[in-house]
């Protein structure tokens, strides 16, 4: 059948918003004197546990904190470090071409409704998407239910669609949606294992989505 839809992950898919969280979480541990581990890192890339856990960590170490006393100053470091960001090279020609052909786009998000389209309108994209499905309105990755969501809203089949991650875990979940998944890796990912995708590109530059879209529809 032919691809009539593509829907990406937003956080470290469409823009690397992901460097910018993972630096603000090292500083502030930095700041507690203690070093943020990657490797658990890794293993909330993707989904909606990434607060819960960090802070549980830092407790470990350092004893009692008051996340809510935290999160204000974290926030305004994070937009301080994307102020000048913008979407990962190659996206725009991806969905310049996509317009070209008429597919459907779509966005499927473990982050809330506030983060994800704010950051759509600051980086400009917002008019391009027709569906976007966010952690905090469905059950998160690995779950998916976003990606569920988001099928219905463009009234697409799966058979029809691509999805585009760049985290195992969202991998997993465009998985479980049944569709054909992408896997567009960013610095901080690369590492992971992504052998349950279907095909894992180094960046959105590295195929054209023409080439993509022979290869699977």
């Amino acid at each position: 059948m032919a691809i009539r839809a593509l829907i990406f992950d937003f956080d470290g898919t469409l823009a690397d918003t992901e460097a910018a969280v993972l630096q603000s979480w090292q500083e502030m541990f930095d700041s507690h004197g203690v070093p943020l581990p990657l490797d658990v890192w890794h293993t909330v890339i993707g989904t909606q546990n990434t607060a819960a856990t960090m802070f549980a960590l830092l407790r470990e170490h350092v004893g009692e904190v008051d996340p809510e006393a935290l999160r204000p100053a974290m926030r305004a470091r994070v937009r301080e470090l994307l102020a000048d960001g913008g979407p990962r090279e190659g996206v725009l020609a991806y969905l310049d071409e996509a317009a070209t052909r008429g597919l459907a786009l779509g966005v499927a998000s473990s982050s809330s409704a506030g983060w994800v389209c704010g950051q759509l309108d600051r980086l400009g994209l917002a008019a391009r998407f027709t569906s976007v499905a966010t952690g905090d309105r469905h059950p998160a990755k690995p779950r998916p239910d976003t990606y569920l969501a988001v099928l219905r809203a463009l009234a697409v089949p799966a058979t029809e669609a691509l999805a585009f991650e760049d985290s195992p875990h969202g991998v997993a979940a465009a998985k479980a949606a049944a569709l054909t998944t992408v896997a567009v890796p960013n610095p901080i990912t690369a590492p992971l294992d992504f052998g349950d995708a279907d095909l894992v590109l180094p960046s959105f530059t590295a195929t054209s989505l023409d080439e993509l879209l022979t290869r699977f529809g």
